[in-house]
């Protein structure tokens, strides 16, 4: 019984070899695609990121139906040849193969730490570089450049990657990174920004009709163009009704409501292409991150159905990858599905209190204030857009004349509804802040505001360097106490000295050698005090975090007060965005317990090198 069953498994195995081998040979030859030069005999692994889906909120989604083939990964077994449920050596019957405690789960599903800022460049540089020193938030500024940082620029994340890199090796060495902010020493990247005008992955395709035809697949441009106009149908629908219910929220797009639709759903069918076509190459490593989940999630919530059919398409996206993975078995792989951080029920600010952030600053410290403030939206789809077009120069030279000038029409298409803020320059790496230089006080009216969902940093510019709070106290005497007496406003943390300084309503919170408190903890509501301390320190030693770190009330009822116009949102403390989920080889004994930081991740992937 047992030799029929193991010969009917081998036949299986054989004939999906042979299915996928074909296909896929004729594919990478076509696009100019080698396989892999590494060792096909050492064990791969594959990174499925779910962009803002916290660890809560998936069981929530498992709950409802919309995550049936994650759901099945954890409930699936396979038989471990050899081995009984204990782990010593037996011998090998027919009876092993039906005995559930002979037999694990695929995967495990566990909750992690991301740390702080608790968003996508912090989490991606930790778990591929294992560093992610100075990127307090999503957007910050450089006092001593005067210069503004938004991590959605292909130069300052280059310049990013470039410091956090320096004499470490990326974990996608030898391997792919697809639809990310860093590459993490891929050796292929498709719309990944720190790679972009690098290498373009069409760029050897012969012929636009092939690229849509045959690369991608009939069946799968029919179904690229089918949810594209299905979505921006509904779409449509939903923007009318917005027109007749004021209190319905319907959020302005940069884009096109037909090209946003079409970049997600475009971008997610290539992307996971892309991953079929290097399962098949034999690639060491892949890293591919689904953003649409985060993107709707922002202006929907978390449990709304539009975010969790966003979701329930990046589930299909996962078992076209998994299939692949389990039926070509070229190199052994192991799958690895997660989030970078999670998402918390949201108030913006302005809506509830009637003012910005930065204009509530300004009133309390009062005549001749100009403060900067900038905020806004990821806006990963407008990122994703201009992916496209360097991918479409990239091919524009290899086509026929008439394949060229489509290609030039799309370009002109795209770019004209792309919108680049020219006030945004590429990060600044070499500048030097000279502590001797004298403050000027004719700038005590020069504030600039950067806010990053429930984060806000708060720069002075009378003087290029980091502030101390006695200072700013010196100088605004109002300010701080209006800050903390806030009923938005959670915590306020700054500096003094080289300490961090954590001040509540309650209380204050000193971080030198030992904790210091002084009055009631103004961590003391959050599920883990000492590890959100020990974050708050590291943040607060960024040479660029702000002078003062303002971060959004969070309430018993799961809700963060947030800076951006987001019903849903991340960067800083407070609920979900602090615990996204990670599935991975029930085989593997990870300690996530350990884990409070994204880069505590790095040193078992590294392990694969």
């Amino acid at each position: 019984m047992t030799w029929f069953i193991r010969k009917i498994v081998d036949l299986f195995d054989a004939l999906a070899n042979l299915y996928y081998s074909r296909k896929y040979a004729a594919i990478a030859e076509s696009m100019g695609l080698e396989e892999s030069q590494v060792n096909a005999r050492k064990r791969g692994f594959i990174v499925l990121q779910i962009d803002g889906l916290a660890y809560d909120h998936l069981r929530e989604a498992m709950a409802k139906g919309y995550t049936p083939y994650m759901k099945r990964l954890l409930e699936r077994r396979i038989f471990r040849p050899g081995f009984t449920a204990t782990g010593k050596q037996s011998g090998l019957n027919a009876s092993d193969w039906l005995n559930p405690k002979a037999q694990d789960a695929v995967l495990k599903l566990a909750r992690w730490r991301c740390g702080l800022p608790s968003t996508t460049p912090a989490a991606q540089a930790g778990i591929m570089f294992g560093n992610n020193f100075d990127i307090p938030a999503f957007r910050w500024y450089e006092k001593e450049s005067n210069t503004s940082v938004v991590c959605k620029l292909p130069g300052t994340i280059k310049a990013m990657q470039d410091r956090i890199s320096a004499g470490r090796q990326g974990i996608l060495r030898g391997g792919s990174s697809y639809v990310n902010m860093f590459d993490g020493d891929a050796r292929l990247s498709l719309f990944t920004l720190s790679a972009m005008n690098s290498q373009h992955f069409f760029e050897n395709v012969r012929g636009i009709g092939f690229l849509l035809l045959f690369l991608l697949g009939p069946l799968r441009v029919l179904r690229v163009i089918v949810l594209s106009v299905w979505g921006y149908l509904v779409d449509l629908g939903k923007r009318l009704v917005a027109l007749f219910l004021p209190g319905y929220h319907r959020p302005f797009s940069v884009l096109s409501p037909f090209l946003q639709i079409m970049t997600n759903i475009v971008f997610r069918e290539i992307q996971t292409f892309a991953c079929l076509i290097d399962i098949y190459r034999g690639m060491p490593a892949i890293y591919t991150n689904y953003y649409s989940y985060d993107e709707v999630a922002h202006h929907f919530r978390t449990g709304s159905t539009e975010a969790l059919k966003a979701l329930r398409g990046i589930d299909n996206q996962i078992k076209q990858i998994d299939r692949m993975r389990t039926q070509y078995r070229k190199r052994q792989y192991d799958l690895y599905i997660l989030a970078d951080h999670g998402l918390t029920p949201s108030v913006p600010f302005k809506k509830t209190y009637g003012r910005t952030l930065g204009q509530y600053i300004t009133e309390q410290i009062g005549e001749g204030v100009f403060t900067d403030e900038r905020g806004g939206e990821e806006r990963p789809s407008a990122a994703k857009a201009q992916f496209l077009l360097e991918e479409l120069k990239g091919i524009e030279a290899r086509l026929s004349e008439r394949g060229a000038s489509l290609v030039q029409a799309t370009y002109r298409f795209v770019d004209k509804r792309l919108v680049v803020d020219p006030a945004l320059r590429p990060l600044c790496l070499n500048a030097e802040v000279d502590e001797d230089t004298p403050w000027d006080l004719s700038k005590r009216g020069d504030i600039v505001v950067r806010n990053s969902g429930s984060v806000s940093h708060v720069y002075f510019n009378v003087t290029p360097r980091p502030m101390n709070l006695s200072e700013i106290a010196l100088i605004y005497p109002e300010l701080l106490n209006r800050l903390v007496e806030h009923e938005g406003i959670g915590l306020v943390v700054g500096r003094e000295e080289g300490e961090a300084v954590i001040v509540g309503k309650g209380g204050t919170l000193v971080l030198n050698e030992r904790v210091e408190v002084r009055g009631q903890d103004p961590l003391r509501s959050l599920p883990e005090p000492e590890q959100a301390a020990n974050q708050l320190r590291q943040l607060a030693s960024f040479p660029h975090s702000g002078d003062i770190i303002v971060f959004g009330a969070w309430s018993e009822a799961g809700e963060v007060v947030c800076f951006e116009n987001q019903v849903a949102s991340h960067g800083g403390l407070g609920g979900p965005q602090d615990y996204p989920f990670i599935m991975y080889p029930s085989e593997l004994d990870l300690d996530l317990e350990a884990v409070t930081n994204a880069k505590d991740l790095y040193p078992h992937f590294a392990a694969y090198l």
